[in-house]
């Protein structure tokens, strides 16, 4: 049925094609008792597949990436389709327009996407708005966040900081941002000399937050692929000396290996199929490093249940989706922990949690 519609929808313009989509989600939210039919059909529930992280628990390992509910939405439409967690924005401090259009574009063959969005979103004021006013689904939701494009990189705490107050009774978790190619200099935070000072700041206002609330929010930070493996690992020390909770391994990439379509010269990063080695190196790098004591969440190149499994044997916890959303349709949650099911039973596995950093 989806492929009749990703026919349709890949006539037009990218960018269209997801306003239409989120347009869509938004109409649905008004229907709870269709919410409820998705809720019904998209879900898979079982034990086996339940995860237990940062006293969060997720129904099951497959979630939503940022970059889908760049503004806090339609979260609730899309907690319908069987994921085990959303994660909404990037959300930045102020509204901001992003890169100038086109500024995505889709490569069929290689399964693959690239965007040079730079963070276009309506701003906190407006997240902690939608955040007040729509439901809340039954399953955890992080929040992204970044800095404007026009902060320079010595104040980008405040932004961080501003984003975590306005939005900290509304996410479960937050994700810090600093890997994203389309915003100039962003991915200098990486340095030790920039990171290790930057962090401070965002965990010390959550310390403060916590103190004023009285919860804690784990702290995730979402790392770039093109790091070298000694810099990666240097990132890592550096921000589980700072006292991060987790990382998201990885955000897209400026590579273009093995990729023909004429759209390889486009700037932006890549995401898809072409990324899905890479990510899992990552990952499989800083379970290792750190021994599997911090959790990773794992995204970039999952379509299928091998995809996902993959990653989690090599150290991820959780995983995410965004392009095989694009290409295999809403259903691919549901097809994911199917197949997640098999595979676990397939090696003797009783729980997900077996799995997690068998191949690193």
């Amino acid at each position: 049925m989806y492929s009749l519609w990703r026919r349709l929808l890949f006539r037009y313009d990218p960018e269209r094609a997801h306003e239409w989509a989120v347009r869509g989600l938004e109409s649905l939210q008004s229907f709870p008792a269709l919410l409820s039919l998705s809720r019904k059909f998209y879900a898979v529930e079982n034990p086996a597949l339940e995860v237990s992280l940062w006293g969060l628990s997720f129904p099951n390992p497959v979630g939503l990436a940022a970059g889908f509910d760049k503004n806090a939405t339609v979260y609730p439409a899309l907690s319908a389709f069987g994921f085990g967690h959303i994660e909404v924005g990037t959300i930045t401090p102020l509204p901001q327009p992003g890169n100038r259009k086109p500024r995505l574009f889709r490569l069929p063959r290689e399964e693959a996407l690239i965007n040079r969005m730079g963070f276009n979103n309506r701003g906190a004021r407006q997240a902690m708005e939608h955040f007040t006013r729509l439901p809340r689904p039954r399953l955890p939701i992080g929040i992204n966040i970044g800095k404007n494009r026009n902060t320079p990189n010595e104040q980008a705490f405040q932004d961080y900081r501003c984003s975590l107050r306005a939005l900290y009774r509304h996410g479960d978790y937050f994700v810090i941002n600093i890997s994203s190619p389309n915003t100039e200099g962003l991915r200098d935070l990486h340095r030790p000399e920039a990171l290790k000072p930057l962090l401070e700041d965002i965990l010390g206002e959550r310390e403060v937050l916590r103190e004023e609330t009285g919860e804690i929010r784990p702290l995730l930070l979402k790392i770039s692929p093109d790091l070298t493996d000694e810099a990666l690992e240097t990132a890592v020390d550096v921000s589980l000396e700072a006292g991060i909770d987790g990382f998201i391994a990885t955000n897209t990439t400026l590579s273009r290996e093995g990729i023909s379509s004429p759209l390889r010269e486009e700037a932006g990063g890549l995401s898809g199929r072409p990324l899905a080695k890479r990510s899992t190196e990552v990952i499989r790098r800083i379970f290792r490093h750190t021994d599997g004591r911090v959790p990773i969440i794992g995204t970039g190149g999952i379509f299928t249940g091998e995809d996902a499994y993959e990653k989690i044997r090599a150290g991820a916890s959780l995983v995410q989706v965004y392009t095989g959303m694009i290409y295999r349709g809403p259903s691919i949650a549901r097809k994911i922990n199917r197949e997640l099911l098999q595979l676990l039973k397939r090696d003797g596995f009783s729980h997900i949690r077996q799995a997690v950093g068998k191949d690193a």
